[in-house]
This record gives C-alpha cells, sequence and structure tokens, in this order.
C-alpha cells in the first residue's frame, strides 16, 4: 500500500511525549507532573505491560529514587525488599576462586545501602506513581517514527500500524497507527533504540563522541533450596570461562523468597566469531564456586538485554530539535559497577525540570540545549566520569591487567580527582571488533544436561515471547547477498551464536546456505543490531504489544 493510498493518521496532541516506560522515562513523567500538574504528559510503551521488557540484574543504588520520590521508604507496597547485607567479589580460575577483598575496592564498588531488585517491578511502581499524577501511559503501543514539521524539528511519534501482513499489505484486521504529537519529545528507549539511532544519525548527535560500546547481559532467575539461599547477599565475579583477552563478568543477587537471580555480562567487541556468549554463560554456572547455589532448585525466568559500556566519552549529545535522548537510549551506565537506573532516573528527573522551563516560558519543538549542557555537571557527570577508563583499559590490556589498573584508576579519582590516564579512547565500535573466522579455532561447547544447564529455545521460552507470525520482519536484512558472502562466508555465521534466543540460522536447502529468520524468538535484546560485522541488520520494532513478556525480571 502506498502512502498516498494510506487512510489519514488520528492524532493526539500533549505537551510532552516520551517514549519508553523503563526508569527513564516513568521518571520524567513523574518529575513533569511534580512541577507542573497541568502538563499534559504521555508515555508510550512497546511491552504488552509496563516492565515487559525490562531486563536487569539489578542492584540499584537508591539514589534517583530518594530524590524523585522523597519518603518511598515510609510507604508501603514498594519493590525495594531486600537491601545488600553482604557483597564478595571473585575471580574464578578453572577450577577455582579467589576473593578479593572488600578493603582493596574503591569506596564507589560497595553495594551496601543499595537494593536488590526486580527493575521491571520498579518500573511497574513507578507506573502507579505517574498515573496517579495524570500521566497517561499506553502500554502494547510500539513507536515505529518520528515526525517532523517543515522545519526539521521533531514534534511527535507515531505508532506502528497493526494488521499488516508479511507481504507488506493490509490484512483485514489493518489499522492505521496513531500521530502522538507534542512540544517536546523524550526518547527513552532503552540500549540501541531504534528511533535513538535515528535521530543520532539525522542531527549527528555522535559527532566529536567515542563510539558507543555495548555488552550482552544474559540473566536467569531461580528458585532456590533454603539451605543455598542468602537474602541481600551481592556476588560479583570475572575470569573463567572466559579468556583473559575477552571482556565480561558475572554476578549472583539474593533476592527474597529463595530467589536468586544470577547473570552474565559479555563485552561485545569481542574478536572470535565463534564465541557463544550463551554457552559461555551456561558454562559459567557449572564452577565449583558456583554451582551449589542452584543444586536442587529451579529456573523459573529467563531474558537477555544489551547494555550500554561507552560511559563519558561517548555519551550522545542528548538534545536535539523537539527533544532529548534520556536513560539507556543515551547510555549512562556505570560500568564497573553495572548499574545504570539510578542515573537513568537522573536523567529523566533532569530533563524534565528543563523541559517544564521552557514550556513555561512559552517555548515548543526548539531544541532544549539546557539538557545537554547541564548533565557532566551533574550527579550523572560525576558518576560517569570518575570510572571513565575502567572500560577502555580492560579492553586494551585484557582482564588480569586491565582490571587492576582500572581499579587503580578509580582510586586515582576518588582519592585525587584525577586520573594519570586522562581519558582515554575506546577506539572500534564492537562491529568492526569482530575478526575474521581464519584467525580463530572453534570452540567445542559442552551439551546441556537440562538440569543446571539449558538451549536456547528451552530458554525462550521461559521468557514468554510472542510475535505474530504474518507481519514484516523486524530484523530487516540491508543486503542478503553480503550477509551469505561476508557474514557466513569470512566470519563463519556469527549471528547463530551471539543472538540469545536462537533467531538466526544458516541451514543447508538444495546444496545453497540458507539464512534463516526466527523473528518469533526475539527478546528484543538489539544484539544483532549492534554485532553484525557489516552492520548489515537492522532492527525495528514489531506490532505493539509483542516480544517478552518478563513477570519480575
Amino acid at each position: 500500500m502506498s502512502e498516498m493510498e494510506l487512510p489519514e493518521r488520528e492524532s493526539m496532541e500533549f505537551d510532552v511525549v516520551i517514549v519508553g516506560a523503563g526508569p527513564a522515562g516513568l521518571s520524567a513523567a513523574i518529575r513533569l507532573k511534580q512541577v507542573n500538574p497541568d502538563l499534559s504528559v504521555l508515555v508510550l510503551e512497546k511491552g504488552a505491560e509496563v516492565g515487559a521488557h525490562i531486563l536487569s540484574g539489578a542492584v540499584v543504588d537508591p539514589i534517583g529514587v530518594d530524590a524523585l520520590l522523597p519518603g518511598w521508604r515510609e510507604e508501603g507496597g514498594h519493590p525495594f525488599k531486600t537491601e545488600v547485607k553482604a557483597d564478595h567479589f571473585l575471580f574464578l580460575g578453572p577450577a577455582g576462586s579467589i576473593r578479593l577483598p572488600n578493603f582493596a575496592m574503591p569506596p564507589l564498588m560497595n553495594n551496601h545501602g543499595n537494593y536488590i531488585v526486580s527493575l521491571g517491578n520498579v518500573c511497574r511502581w513507578l507506573a502507579g506513581k505517574a498515573e496517579e499524577l495524570g500521566v497517561e501511559i499506553y502500554p502494547g503501543f510500539a513507536a515505529s517514527e518520528i515526525l517532523y514539521n517543515d522545519e526539521g524539528a521533531v514534534i511527535g511519534v507515531a505508532t506502528g500500524d497493526m494488521g499488516v501482513g508479511k507481504d507488506g499489505e493490509p490484512t483485514g484486521n489493518y489499522q492505521r497507527g496513531m500521530a502522538l504529537l507534542g512540544k517536546y519529545v523524550l526518547i527513552s528507549e532503552g540500549v540501541r533504540g531504534s528511533l535513538a539511532k535515528q535521530l543520532i544519525s539525522k542531527f549527528k548527535l555522535d559527532e566529536g563522541r567515542e563510539p558507543q560500546k555495548f555488552g550482552i547481559g544474559i540473566k536467569e532467575l531461580w528458585q532456590v533450596k533454603p539451605e543455598n539461599h542468602k537474602q541481600g547477599l551481592v556476588q560479583h565475579s570475572f575470569g573463567w570461562p572466559l579468556d583473559m583477552k575477552t571482556g565480561g563478568g558475572s554476578f549472583l543477587y539474593h533476592l527474597e523468597d529463595n530467589l536468586v537471580a544470577v547473570g552474565f555480562v559479555l563485552h561485545l567487541n569481542y574478536k572470535n566469531p565463534y564465541l557463544f556468549p550463551f554457552e559461555e554463560f551456561q558454562r559459567f554456572k557449572t564452577h565449583p564456586a558456583i554451582r551449589g547455589t542452584f543444586e536442587g532448585g529451579k529456573r523459573i525466568a529467563y531474558g537477555a538485554r544489551a547494555i550500554t559500556e561507552g560511559g563519558w566519552q561517548s555519551v550522545p549529545k542528548l538534545s536535539f530539535p523537539g527533544g532529548a535522548l534520556i536513560g539507556c537510549s543515551a547510555g549512562f551506565v556505570n560500568v564497573p559497577r553495572i548499574k545504570g537506573s539510578h542515573n537513568a532516573v537522573l536523567s529523566g528527573m533532569l530533563a524534565a525540570d528543563k523541559i517544564a522551563e521552557a514550556i513555561a516560558n512559552g517555548r515548543a519543538n526548539d531544541e532544549p540545549i539546557e539538557i545537554e549542557n547541564a548533565w557532566r555537571d551533574s550527579a550523572i557527570g560525576t558518576d560517569l566520569k570518575r570510572v571513565r577508563n575502567v572500560k577502555p583499559l580492560w579492553s586494551k590490556f585484557g582482564t588480569a591487567i586491565g582490571v587492576g589498573l582500572g581499579g587503580l584508576d578509580m582510586w586515582t579519582n576518588q582519592l585525587f580527582g584525577f586520573s594519570f590516564f586522562g581519558t582515554l579512547k575506546h577506539g572500534k565500535t564492537d562491529a568492526a571488533s569482530l575478526e575474521p573466522a581464519a584467525k580463530h579455532k572453534k570452540i567445542d561447547y559442552p551439551k546441556p544436561d537440562g538440569v543446571l544447564t539449558f538451549d536456547r529455545l528451552s530458554s525462550v521460552y521461559l521468557s514468554n515471547t510472542n510475535h505474530e507470525e504474518d507481519q514484516p520482519c523486524h530484523l530487516q536484512i540491508k543486503d542478503p547477498k553480503l550477509q551469505r558472502e561476508s557474514e557466513l562466508g569470512i566470519y563463519a555465521g556469527p549471528s547463530s551464536r551471539f543472538c540469545p534466543a536462537g533467531v538466526y540460522e544458516w541451514t543447508e536447502k538444495d546444496g545453497e546456505m540458507t539464512y534463516v529468520i526466527n523473528a518469533q524468538n526475539c527478546v528484543h535484546c538489539k544484539t544483532c543490531d549492534i554485532k553484525d560485522p557489516n552492520q548489515n541488520i537492522n532492527w525495528v520494532t514489531p506490532q505493539g504489544g509483542e516480544g517478552p513478556v518478563y513477570p519480575n525480571m
């Protein structure tokens, strides 16, 4: 159906339109209504419900929530039930482990006073707070297009058309998307958002910045035996099963009710195309220092999500004509702390304050440059600046030396407010970091036992992922020939391994290698969009409400 034949979109107007009901988007919405209750604020969420697509460790520093909702601790019904009681750091070898002494860790790595939570449940709680203030939240609506005025400024977003068949033609259930217009638009889609990617490109928001860096975080939630549960224990580890040249780490977080969140983060600048992040995670659980926690337990949830790791030097310009990037759309994760939600909340608040002031002054659809000008001198900037060299040091020198230098750098920043290294560069993108298969050997991974270790398809089943099959594929291959000749021919098909949901397969059919895309398995982690060596895969939103439905991740 051509653009001329499409029925006109219905439109609705608001003061502020926010894309994404994560910590940043919901905090911005709450703050806007706190500053001016008369503002009309809309939050769009592509997940079937608020929290459905939220996945994080998560140990939360409450600094953001304290600023947003003072007195929340005195209220009932909040999700911050488990305060951190013990903090362990382990270096894993193939057969043993060494616990690093807490006194040697930089003070900012201390987790006491933080909370182990389900970030999805935190977002559900924040959504309730927002709605009490009069914020409108539309779950199940995927913002798929940015709307501009004649001057090129952002004036809103459009939701995707529903009921379009695989062939791109309308089915009997066709429904035109809506135009949602605002004086300002805040983009809080999370990591590698499809609209944020377009805006960064159109307005050159990454000009003069280092490339954004990423990790893939894979997580399971387990119900463990009471004797294996230590509520409030936070355990971080690095080392095995990864070699010393491949960056990554792992965690065990003991929540309430005998629940343990176990996760594995692999830096996506790895070189070996045969590396299999999901299988490395499964291997990690078999380590003698780890496996005992899960004996007699039951895995109850699974999910995966990319994580921003570029930090201070990779944050793009936040403001553009008509709005701003906030939260993980901008990339505010503190890598060594594995924490970003506190900065997401603070970035939402900062943007809300500046936007509310602009609207009060009669402004609309101009560039709220105040947001960009303010963040580096705020608590967010302070948090990110002092850890800015940890990731590049790790990447440059490997785990053994890089982690030690990173720790030293955090100490000098803490004690003296400066770094011997200045501000290091990240260098290549994660896509460009992958090397041809000819330079590497295949890795032999053990078969899953179905008790402690599992395959991807049974894992995806636990994520409650669903997509309508009769719709255009939301994983767009720009050049199929390039995919066959390079992704398969040169790099040995890494997408069949780096995807944590088994979406991509190379299969032989009539003597020809065929690329199969099982889009219905996609958990919206965005790893393919980041790591494909030719940047030949473009992730766009499927129909609203589809994807994973995480109950408590």
